[in-house]
């Protein structure tokens, strides 16, 4: 595992437990309004924390730490990671794992190997639009598998997307709704510029207002079980 940054508590990344934070280093996608550049550009890149200091250090919180939540970059690109979350469970840790959905492979065999609790899939547009969005090769059919199969698992889950008025429409965060159909808990987070993977980004970017992002959640609120502003 390529792991950039390791936060020992938090109280609001997975919900209703006391979690630790696990950041990967790597990404496919290049999405302008990243807010771990840090993650995702290789030339920003520091030294990896050594997997088996964390899995120590997690062995002696167990019973004061209820979860471990495993995010970006983009986790699924480690080829170690089922065997990363296969040894969280073995200390008896809920996993969270976070995914942009471009590997739904992965997140069929974490399901399958009983190795993860809960999913945060960022969804990032409506898939036709994901190669702009993204500034990447996506392949549109493999995030509809991942939603897919997240939808099935039986295990709890969300889906989010960081709205930006430049880059995402009201017609855009409903086709989005239509493509979540039926989903436990959906999230609008907010954009917030202060530090992107690309500078250039905020010389045109725009930004949807606290009303504005009501709205949003009012218009596709009836796709989904849960929405909220975060």
């Amino acid at each position: 595992m390529l792991i950039g940054g390791f936060q020992r508590f938090s109280l609001i990344d997975y919900p209703g437990k006391i979690c630790a934070i696990v950041f990967t280093q790597g990404c496919n996608f290049r999405c302008p309004y990243c807010h771990n550049p840090e993650l995702v550009n290789p030339e920003l890149f520091e030294a990896p924390i050594p997997g088996e200091n964390i899995l120590s250090f997690l062995a002696n919180r167990r019973g004061k730490l209820d979860a471990v939540e495993i995010t970006g970059g983009e986790p699924v690109l480690q080829p170690d990671l089922i065997d990363f979350m296969s040894e969280l469970k073995n200390l008896q840790y809920l996993v969270k794992l976070d995914t942009n959905g471009s590997n739904p492979g992965i997140l069929s065999e974490a399901i399958e190997r009983g190795i993860v609790d809960y999913f945060a899939m960022d969804v990032k547009a409506p898939l036709e639009r994901y190669p702009e969005i993204t500034n990447s090769r996506v392949d549109p059919a493999k995030i509809e598998d991942s939603i897919e199969i997240i939808m099935s698992s039986g295990l709890d889950y969300e889906f989010r997307t960081t709205v930006v008025k430049s880059q995402l429409s009201k017609r855009d965060i409903q086709e989005i709704g239509e493509l979540i159909r039926g989903s436990k808990r959906y999230v609008l987070q907010k954009f917030v510029p202060v530090k992107v993977l690309d500078s250039n980004f905020l010389d045109e970017v725009s930004f949807y207002t606290d009303d504005e992002l009501e709205y949003l959640r009012d218009a596709v609120k009836g796709y989904v079980v849960e929405c909220e502003v975060r």
